[in-house]
């Protein structure tokens, strides 16, 4: 029983982690959409490292974002009896007109072996697409 009540202090600090700081209304906000089979992570801001890869925070104006993407490419796509193969690229998304206080959401995917990325606004319509950057070792 002593061991549980010494643990229960580390195991809600874990549980901190996850949360999400509140967005600054002084900035955009970029959540990203994580699907099934893929791991998304933010990167870089106007070539800037980020030092948390599960969202994006910028004043207002024009930024470029990079993401990582890890995806899943079919074996069907890759040939006859191959397996599934995970792949991972990063890709630049440039927008000119984020807004202070607005939420955005980012969404990625892959078709094949090509990945993909787009950018909504709030009303989920969408605003920018992304560009390949490099896929291999990243």
């Amino acid at each position: 029983m002593r061991p549980l009540l010494l643990s229960l202090p580390l195991l809600t600090l874990g549980g901190c982690a996850l949360l999400l700081p509140s967005p600054d209304p002084n900035q955009a906000w970029i959540s990203l959409k994580q699907q099934e089979g893929q791991a998304i992570e933010a990167s870089r801001v106007d070539n800037k490292d980020l030092t948390d890869p599960r969202y994006f925070q910028v004043p207002p104006g024009q930024h470029e974002l990079e993401v990582r993407l890890e995806f899943d490419v079919d074996g069907h796509d890759i040939g006859k009896g191959s397996s599934t193969y995970r792949r991972t690229c990063l890709l630049k998304l440039s927008y000119d007109d984020f807004a202070a206080g607005q939420r955005y959401q980012l969404e990625a995917g892959g078709i094949g072996f090509r990945p993909w990325a787009r950018l909504y606004d709030e009303r989920n319509q969408e605003v920018a697409k992304a560009r390949e950057s490099r896929c291999g070792d990243v």
